[in-house]
């Protein structure tokens, strides 16, 4: 009985699944935002960018990148290694474990930090450096201790990014030559040993005790200055008060002295009995203050003469209102008989 299969078409059969195999491992597919580094006999040829790409197999292989990653296990961080031969071309993140770093000042804090660097040329990626994720990172963890150590303690908590910055423009050089893009460097987390933080913390007790003390002088200095302003407003008001009234005082008395010389003459002897009637006036008014201040009151001997003096021009001529006021009179009957004598002519 002859077989069914022919060794030819077993032959047949296997070519062609050869066939279909060497098909199959030539024809690749890259995602997007993926690229393939290849090599032909163990030099680089071409890289595949996205797409449907046609290599030829056993001849050309793709290189592969070794990429080291930081799994988060409760509070340690685990490193994860694998060889890739897709390289991710979109913005990557590192989240590396703390550091301990020591600040100008001797104190050394531990310092997480994350960086998000970018593949842009993935040949110098993967044949610059044997393993780029690593030299990136331990290249992002002795820039950080250099630029921290330049810094004190306080100066770091105050000017993160100032840190982040510098950090990422050291970074920038060495990584390039990588080809590797930085876009930007974050420090997480700063932890600081326990008597540095209760060393802080009594600091910060103490400098809002010192600037509730001085905002209260301030307060106490503008009150004092603000009363001391008033006080000073109302002495000048005060002043100019007293000045107006004895200026007015005056021009009072220079008026009534005015008129009573004019009612009584402008001779020696009245203007004599006119002062001596002031001054007695003065006398008269000051005596109850005078009696206030002591139990005993002593008067000048001139005084009995000026109250003499008083009698006598009130028992001659009457007050000096009262001597002003018929002199009026008489001014005024001269006059209307003079007016009337006119008349009757």
């Amino acid at each position: 009985m002859e077989s069914l299969i022919s060794p030819s078409l077993i032959i047949s059969l296997i070519f062609m699944a050869v066939g279909i195999f060497i098909i199959a491992k030539g024809v690749v597919i890259v995602r997007q935002s993926e690229v393939m580094v290849i090599e032909r006999l163990g030099s680089f040829n071409r890289v595949l960018e996205s797409g449907i790409n046609i290599i030829i197999p056993f001849i050309e292989q793709a290189r592969p990148i070794t990429m080291i990653r930081y799994v988060k296990m409760g509070q340690d961080y685990h490193p994860v290694v694998s060889d890739e031969v897709r390289i991710d071309r979109r913005e990557t993140v590192m989240d590396f474990p703390g550091q301990p770093v020591v600040t100008t000042d001797n104190v050394t804090v531990s310092i997480n930090g994350a960086l998000y660097y970018q593949i842009i040329d993935p040949r110098r990626a993967v044949y610059e450096v044997a393993n780029m994720s690593q030299a990136v990172e331990v290249l992002a963890k002795t820039t950080l201790r250099s630029v921290v150590g330049k810094m004190e303690l306080d100066k770091l908590f105050e000017s993160r990014s100032e840190v982040n910055n510098a950090i990422q423009s050291e970074m920038e050089e060495p990584a390039s030559k990588w080809g590797v893009k930085l876009t930007r460097v974050e420090v997480q987390d700063i932890s600081m040993p326990e008597e540095v933080e209760e060393a802080m913390r009594l600091q910060m007790a103490a400098e809002r005790k010192r600037r509730a003390t001085v905002t209260e002088a301030e307060g106490e200095k503008a009150a004092a200055i603000a009363m001391a302003q008033g006080q000073r407003e109302s002495a000048i008001l005060n002043a100019q008060g007293d000045k107006e009234s004895a200026i007015l005082r005056a021009q009072g008395e220079q008026e009534s002295i005015r008129l009573v010389l004019s009612a009584m003459g402008d001779s020696e002897d009245n203007k004599q009995a006119v002062i001596g009637y002031l001054l007695g006036q003065s006398y008269i008014k000051a005596l109850p203050t005078m009696a206030k201040d002591g139990e005993r009151v002593f008067v000048p001997y001139e005084s009995s003469a000026l109250l003499g003096s008083m009698g006598m021009f009130r028992e001659l001529a009457g007050s000096p209102e009262d001597a002003a006021r018929n002199l009026l009179r008489k001014d005024g009957l001269r006059g209307g008989m003079v007016g009337g004598s006119a008349a009757g002519a």
